[in-house]
């Protein structure tokens, strides 16, 4: 299951901004964390069942920054993050920190140092939850099931809090400088014995300089300031990228405005339908589709029935009767008529309707006029 959307990017601007304080005080990650409302994530309205799984993916997601090869400052941040995100959280019982037995002793280790350099607030943080009982120690860090892959996904290393390679201050640590003095000394020393004159020992004895330890020292501290002022530089430098990635939406968002009150006004300025003047009417010549349709399919229909016609008139010959021609007629009055889609009525069927009528009208009854009897 992977993180909510949303949740992994609100981890990492929280991270990212703790670590331009270029501080591991809690003081100022609970400064930090009230800015952002950071403890607001958990009351959305959601089931037992989604809070309890959104929990646990949270817990999960900040405690891969607690691990290396992330710097010391996101794994404090990290640690910071777990303690607020497990008193936080509302499930009943508590979701605990997922906890793989082969992590620990880097754990325990980062403890360790955490005291050595002094950093107590850290330090107590850490001891809490233990006390709180808030780890839950695991074979794997993940959990499998049956039928699972076989190659878990590796989740990806976010490059801008992970501790860069220095190779310089990998080889030359301050064990290896503490060794080297030592040998350095020892070796003055045995020049000295060695020698007739110890005030002043034997040149060809000396195969190295006298100030080789110096010089190294000096060097290793000179690396250690540049690469110091290297990291400054390129937090600077993405606060500015920032400002600028800024400033260019902002410029955005008012070009795309002023592009919609642009539209607007040309959708005003074309709604407005202008009526012509009756003089001019006559010229606004408007086809429906419908009509089209049925002046084609009438055209269509007339040029069938001529085909036809035609056709029915080859095999008969040249000469055609009066009565013939007269059928023709009346087969063309009635395509006309087909096409004009209009009763026409011709003559015939005018006498006879006026016949029927003649014939069917009832006669008009005659007043009886009432005869008085004489008495």
């Amino acid at each position: 299951m992977g993180a909510p959307a949303g949740l992994q990017a609100d981890c990492e601007a929280l991270l990212s901004r703790f670590q331009e304080m270029d501080s591991v005080r809690f003081e100022d990650f609970t400064d930090l964390w009230r800015s952002m409302k950071f403890g607001t994530i958990f009351c959305g309205r959601m089931r037992n069942l989604e809070k309890n799984t959104f929990t646990k993916e949270a817990l999960a997601l900040a405690w891969r920054y607690f691990l290396p090869p992330y710097t010391f400052q996101i794994r404090v941040c990290a640690l910071y993050l777990l303690y607020g995100l497990y008193n936080t959280q509302l499930c009943q019982p508590k979701q605990k920190i997922r906890v793989a037995v082969k992590d620990w002793d880097e754990i325990l280790k980062f403890q360790q140092d955490l005291i050595n350099a002094q950093h107590f607030d850290a330090a107590y943080i850490f001891r809490k939850l233990r006390l709180d009982r808030a780890f839950h120690f695991t074979a794997m860090p993940t959990l499998l099931s049956y039928r699972m892959k076989k190659k878990i996904q590796r989740a990806e290393v976010t490059e801008d809090f992970k501790d860069p390679n220095d190779h310089v201050m990998k080889l030359i640590t301050s064990d290896v400088l503490e060794e080297m003095l030592n040998v350095h000394d020892h070796y003055q020393r045995m020049k000295h014995i060695i020698s007739a004159d110890r005030a002043n020992p034997d040149k060809a004895l000396s195969l190295i300089k006298d100030d080789f330890f110096d010089n190294i020292k000096s060097i290793v501290l000179e690396h250690q300031q540049w690469y110091k002022d290297r990291k400054n530089l390129s937090l600077k430098s993405k606060g500015k990228d920032g400002e600028e990635k800024s400033e260019g939406n902002s410029q955005q968002l008012e070009r795309s405005e002023r592009a919609e009150s642009l539209a607007k006004i040309k959708s005003r300025a074309f709604s407005v339908f202008v009526q012509a003047s009756k003089s001019r009417r006559h010229r606004q010549v408007k086809l429906d589709s419908s009509d089209s349709d049925s002046a084609s399919s009438q055209r269509q229909t007339k040029a069938t029935r001529k085909r036809k016609n035609k056709e029915t008139l080859k095999p008969e010959g040249r000469k055609m009767s009066s009565r013939y021609r007269g059928d023709m007629q009346n087969v063309h009055k009635e395509d006309k008529s087909v096409s004009l889609s209009m009763p026409v009525i011709t003559e015939e069927e005018e006498e006879n309707e006026s016949f029927s009528e003649t014939e069917f009208t009832a006669p008009k009854r005659r007043r009886k006029h009432r005869t008085k009897s004489l008495v």
